[in-house]
């Protein structure tokens, strides 16, 4: 089969963005496309953006991104495959949305050249593989631990679509934090010479991130999922308020009348409870990594009394080096994540923190 260019106003075409999108579904397709790409022009680069499909807004901004990174001459391939590696015994693989001909658009639109949409049968043409990556200790951990098998089945399909795609650079979303920590793991352990970009979170308009999975939520339950959000931004806030007044209270001398001293900084937080602000301020109590996932977790408790509730996976403050939890007095980058199911449907994710320097 060879590749189909699709342009605007065609089926499966773009609406606006580049001229068209190149859809191709065998390797040797895509050995061509990327071959022609860089034979046109000598500094040509390639960049890629791998998804399981459905795009919306936020693999949008991936191929964005990647468009503004590799230029007007370079080359963006969007790849599209439900890899069913990665999804576990009861998950959703046969649930998941598949929607091909919105996906070319949608990545033309953006800025791609060509989208690679491999059957089963292509990516794996003798079955299952036999020898997989092993996602090693931070795979077993949250994510891993929830769905075990999963990190150790997308990294064998990354490596593999990072071999056929031959990028120069690949971008991947934040949202999937501990993914994206394992993938820069995996290109510096075996040596892939394509630069690993992380792009932030995209986030609809009221605060859940963007995620294929959000249309499965009914009204209701897009209401409770909202906790998720609610809870890193509530943290979010906390952890500035601590290190705000922690930073007005290091002005002050020492002594038993801090939290007088304290209220007349004139600040509703301070007076509304300045002997706690004296504690942080003094003794550290409350008002470091451990205030900081309880703020998270008073969002998520209240939600787990909503109707329909909030099941709650996992809350975890973690070192983005080894996503071991941080103590209470960390200093540094910091990542807080959540997983949790509303109904059916099961949602992660996740806000980078700093401690230590003053808001």
């Amino acid at each position: 089969m060879s590749p189909t260019s699709h342009s605007p106003g065609t089926s499966g075409g773009t609406s606006g963005g580049r001229p068209g999108v190149t859809l191709a579904h065998t390797r040797e397709d895509l050995d061509r496309l990327v071959d022609q790409a860089r034979g046109a022009a000598p500094d040509s680069r390639v960049a890629v953006v791998m998804t399981m499909g459905a795009l919306h807004d936020g693999h949008a901004t991936l191929v964005r991104a990647a468009r503004e990174r590799v230029g007007r001459d370079g080359f963006v391939v969007v790849t599209v495959f439900v890899n069913p590696l990665q999804f576990g015994a009861g998950e959703d693989l046969d649930r998941y949305p598949r929607t091909l001909e919105a996906d070319v658009r949608v990545a033309g639109a953006a800025g791609a050249d060509a989208v690679f949409a491999p059957s089963v049968e292509e990516m794996y043409p003798g079955g299952e593989p036999q020898v997989r990556l092993s996602a090693g200790p931070v795979g077993e951990r949250l994510e891993g631990a929830s769905r075990p098998g999963h990190f150790d089945g997308m990294l064998t399909v990354v490596a593999k679509l990072l071999h056929l795609t031959r990028p120069d650079v690949a971008f991947f979303g934040q949202k999937d934090a501990q993914q994206l920590a394992l993938i820069r793991r995996m290109a510096r352990d075996l040596a892939f010479r394509a630069e690993i970009v992380g792009v932030p979170t995209v986030r609809e308009p009221d605060g859940l991130a963007l995620s294929s999975r959000n249309r499965y939520l009914s009204p209701r339950e897009r209401r409770t999922a909202l906790a998720l959000s609610a809870a890193l931004f509530a943290a979010r806030d906390r952890l500035a308020a601590q290190q705000a007044l922690r930073a007005r209270a290091e002005t002050l001398p020492a002594s038993p009348s801090r939290a007088e001293a304290l209220s007349r900084l004139g600040e509703s937080r301070a007076a509304a409870d300045a002997h706690a602000v004296a504690q942080v301020a003094q003794h550290g109590q409350g008002g470091g990594a451990d205030g900081v996932r309880a703020a998270a977790r008073a969002v998520l408790d209240e939600a787990a009394e909503a109707k329909p509730p909030l099941h709650l996976d996992y809350l975890a403050l973690v070192d983005p080096a080894d996503f071991t939890e941080v103590p209470d007095d960390h200093t540094g980058e910091a990542v807080l994540l959540v997983a949790a199911r509303v109904g059916t449907t099961r949602l992660i994710d996740n806000l980078p923190l700093t401690f230590g320097a003053p808001a």
